[in-house]
């Protein structure tokens, strides 16, 4: 009994050797990381426009979607000297952080899809670190808080944001799906190191999505579905042979009916340039705004005409 009892504890030992360094590495992540997401209405998808476009992209986005626009400031966002419009566009399914800069744009600035608002954001950084990510713009104060930019395995850039005055914002009606292009080898570490800094859950990971989701109808591709308190991930893993624009939208706004927005759209000044269509799970479209944003537009297949 004594020798079992001490075979057993040499294999604990060894396990947690082996082990050991994946955590150290920050594969496996950190369980005690303490979980810093605010809430998926808080988190904005980042907008760039050239200046002359700002305020038809806000006519034509808000006219699609509903919604409000806070007003239109002109500050610096960045910790090296610029100038960009800025402002607010809050709809009930989605929320964009919406820049004209005046200036040319600060590298790394322009790369980076969201912004997701943290608790803490030295807590944020340190769990993102653990978690695997690499903090390419370090914290810098900016008018009304602080924020920092991560990249993730598979070249995932993210801005993480404090404010000074907590904010208070609606729930949305349908939270906007993020959505990540990552390579075949990238997609499986992305997903495993978000989930852990986000302490958030796979809802699915199907290795034959149908292609018609990204632009390649009869070929499959890889994709995962991640819901966290930051909202929804889908993560697309392809070989990079992409037709235009699948690959350049970032985020995939839910409505209920995908045929009454898309025609708000085309009223409002913006194109289809991808007309409503099946996909997997959902009717889905592509849709550039003034300025050329590029949103996946969809809505359940039970939604759709006809059904």
């Amino acid at each position: 009994m004594i020798a079992r009892s001490r075979y057993l504890a040499l294999a604990v030992f060894l396990q947690a050797c082996v082990h050991a360094p994946e955590q150290a590495a920050g594969l496996g992540g950190s369980p005690e990381s303490p979980s810093v997401a605010v809430g998926p209405q808080y988190d904005t998808s980042h907008v760039y426009v050239p200046p002359g476009d700002v305020d038809a992209f806000v006519q034509s986005f808000l006219s699609t979607f509903g919604g409000q626009t806070t007003k239109q400031v002109v500050v610096t966002v960045t910790p090296t000297p610029s100038r960009t419009t800025s402002q607010l566009l809050q709809t009930p399914v989605g929320t964009v952080s919406l820049f004209g800069f005046q200036t040319p744009v600060p590298y790394p600035f322009g790369s980076e899809r969201t912004g997701y608002l943290v608790t803490d954001l030295d807590v944020a950084l340190q769990a993102a670190r653990a978690a695997g990510a690499e903090v390419v713009v370090e914290p810098f104060p900016d008018p009304i808080g602080r924020d920092a930019v991560v990249r993730w395995p598979g070249g995932v850039v993210m801005q993480l944001y404090w404010h000074t005055v907590k904010p208070s914002y609606a729930p949305f009606q349908r939270v906007p799906e993020n959505r990540v292009y990552t390579s075949g080898e990238g997609a499986g570490a992305f997903a495993r190191d978000f989930v852990t800094f986000s302490h958030g859950q796979v809802v699915s990971d199907d290795a034959n999505a149908p292609g018609e989701e990204i632009g390649q109808p009869g070929r499959t591709h890889r994709r995962i579905r991640i819901s966290s308190s930051f909202g929804k991930v889908a993560v697309m893993a392809t070989d990079g042979h992409l037709p235009y624009p699948y690959g350049l939208e970032t985020t995939g706004y839910e409505v209920a009916d995908l045929s009454d927005t898309l025609s708000k759209a085309r009223s409002s000044g913006a194109d289809v340039l991808v007309d409503a269509h099946p996909a997997g799970d959902r009717q889905s479209a592509m849709v550039r705004f003034p300025g050329g944003y590029v949103a996946e537009i969809h809505a359940g297949a039970a939604a759709a005409p006809g059904k």
